[in-house]
């Protein structure tokens, strides 16, 4: 990786850090009675974990010479927190947090091309993006590890699971208002997002995505277009920081991997216990054409669906969602 990169990359990190400072400031008595209990439970900051690797050093390299970042504390049971598109892994921050006050390790990665990863001409597709997770994880030793994700990272999941997740990896999977068995409709499922749809969100990506990503980070996201909602300009304005961070290319091209992709195989294969969560006014990815059909073809699932929630439920009624995916857990 040449130097040029390396420096962009760092200037990239430096800019969510900076904003990520400005969106925590406001919770400062929340996030202290958080901290002091991940504290009581040792964080892995300091603790040496395969080959003297500590918090500060949060990056790995895949095969193709991607920079992959990813964050992660505490100890006990692995989680492993996938993002939805075109976000980053801070859009885990509330679970993180909360999950390791409750003695659980936390982590979370930007996927290639999003956050504080590299930019990625190429390998913008689900099995890439599987074979990322499965390079983490590795790295970090990870076992008996819960996966969650929410949108596109729960498509990611569902791949991971099914082509990486035997041999004592993962234990359970969550997934909360995502995309299998497939999003765009087809023969196979006439009820999917038109294609006409899909390339819109093409079209304004390539045209003005700043103005796309203000337009649905403020609007049918997290369900703010409906009447009555409870607006949070501060929720819509960390959405769009996470945005625009990410590459364009990257962007666009994860458009195809999350419409495009079928994981009716991947939910076929999978052993392991999962979760599905749905919000029932999911303006993004319907729950009539997604969850509804792939609790049908997974083997041990669960389905819970939330009457009024929206896409972006696990921000707008974490503490619901949280409590939900932990008990889900322990059970």
């Amino acid at each position: 990786m040449s130097q040029d990169t390396l420096t962009i990359n760092s200037r990239r990190r430096s800019l969510l850090a900076g904003s990520a400072a400005v969106v925590l400031a406001g919770s400062a008595a929340a996030v202290a009675g958080t901290l002091a209990s991940i504290s009581t439970s040792g964080a892995a900051a300091t603790t040496p974990i395969k080959g003297n690797r500590t918090m500060t050093q949060n990056t790995i390299v895949t095969k193709d010479g991607t920079e992959i970042f990813y964050k992660e504390w505490g100890t006990g049971q692995p989680i492993v927190f996938h993002h939805g598109w075109p976000l980053s892994g801070d859009d885990w921050d509330t679970q993180m947090m909360f999950f390791a006050s409750k003695g659980y390790r936390v982590v979370a990665h930007d996927r290639r091309g999003h956050g504080r990863s590299s930019p990625s001409a190429t390998g913008n597709d689900m099995d890439t993006y599987a074979a990322d997770v499965a390079a983490v994880t590795e790295h970090l030793g990870l076992r008996n590890a819960i996966h969650v994700g929410h949108s596109t990272g729960g498509g990611e999941v569902i791949r991971y699971v099914a082509r990486y997740g035997g041999g004592g990896r993962v234990a359970k999977a969550v997934t909360i208002g995502a995309i299998p068995p497939s999003l765009q409709k087809s023969a196979t499922n006439p009820e999917g997002v038109p294609l006409e749809v899909i390339n819109g969100i093409r079209a304004a990506v390539l045209a003005n995505r700043a103005q796309f990503y203000r337009d649905l980070s403020t609007g049918s996201f997290y369900g703010f277009n409906r009447p009555g909602a409870k607006v949070s300009t501060a929720v819509s304005d960390n959405w769009f920081r996470q945005a625009m961070v990410g590459d364009i290319k990257a962007q666009y091209e994860c458009i195809t991997a999350f419409s495009e992709t079928d994981f009716t195989a991947d939910l076929k294969q999978i052993t392991q216990p999962v979760l599905v969560m749905h919000g029932e006014d999911d303006q993004v990815a319907p729950l009539g054409s997604t969850s509804r059909l792939a609790v049908k073809l997974l083997k041990n699932a669960t389905l819970k669906t939330y009457p009024g929630f929206p896409h972006g439920m696990a921000t707008t009624h974490a503490d619901v969602i949280n409590e939900d995916i932990l008990a889900f857990i322990k059970a």
